[in-house]
């Protein structure tokens, strides 16, 4: 719970131990031990672990030395089990009451993202150029099965973080009506070419640049401006169609003819 690990309940455990005493083959005494160590655990007649939420029971161990034990004997001691478990629960509960929200960044993890399986050659790149170079650039380990289930494991979240950025990012296609804050790489005489995904770029016509004719796109955007645009379509070819126009009008910012600056 400390770790962050979203458990439904708490669980705590304790072991019962037996001690016995025999007149010829009839029992004469006993008694039950709770918490046994080592040596009456090695002395005793029972090593009896049992564990379990408030609720009830999830698991639990019998070891015995004995050819059998009454269900009298056992009954006390299931009885004894449950009832230091609540005492043990109660304590924990005064430490820690539920699981945290937030991941301990000391904390190992893992992650699984789905991909489309014909995307799995690009994430390996050729000889597994391209997944080793992931991986010794976030720290990540990353396992990918024919599914396209992509398993990524970190120590750190934001080694997680990166690893399933970058993934994502190169997986991820364009989707028509969705906003993108992309950067500005090739300017040409009828508009520009925003990347707005790792590898994946759009044009933006001229004529979609702003909410006023433009008479050059130099007076608007120049290479290498971040901006935002928004996917209005995919042709039959695949080419991808942006508009800054729109993105504008939805984003509630106002056209400028001035270049726009890096942090647009």
């Amino acid at each position: 719970m400390d770790a962050g690990v979203p458990i439904k309940t708490p669980v705590a455990g304790i072991s019962v131990g037996l001690v016995t005493e025999f007149e010829g083959e009839t029992l004469k005494r006993y008694t039950t031990l709770a918490d046994i160590i080592g040596s009456e655990d090695h002395f005793g007649d029972m090593d009896f672990k049992l564990c379990g939420t408030r609720e009830g029971v999830t698991g639990f161990q019998l070891d015995l030395k004995l050819p059998g034990v009454s269900h009298k004997i056992m009954t006390e001691a299931v009885y004894q089990a449950r009832d230091l478990r609540m005492k043990i629960l109660d304590i924990m509960a005064t430490c820690i009451a539920a699981p945290r929200t937030e991941t301990s960044p000391y904390a190992p993890r893992i992650e699984t993202i789905k991909i489309n399986p014909d995307k799995i050659g690009l994430i390996i790149g050729p000889g597994g150029k391209t997944i080793k170079g992931i991986v010794a650039e976030t720290g990540a380990e990353i396992n990918i099965e024919d599914d396209g289930s992509v398993h990524i494991y970190s120590n750190n979240g934001d080694s997680l973080l990166r690893a399933k950025q970058i993934i994502e990012g190169m997986t991820k296609e364009i989707g028509v009506g969705e906003m993108y804050q992309g950067r500005v790489v090739t300017i040409k005489e009828f508009g520009c070419f925003v990347e707005v995904l790792p590898g994946k770029d759009g044009m933006v016509h001229i004529s979609e640049l702003a909410d006023f004719r433009v008479n050059r796109v130099e007076d608007v955007v120049k290479q290498g401006d971040v901006i935002w645009v928004k996917c209005i379509g995919v042709d039959e070819k695949g080419r991808v169609k942006l508009s800054r126009k729109a993105a504008m009008k939805e984003r509630g910012e106002a056209a400028q003819t001035a270049p726009t600056p890096a942090h647009a």
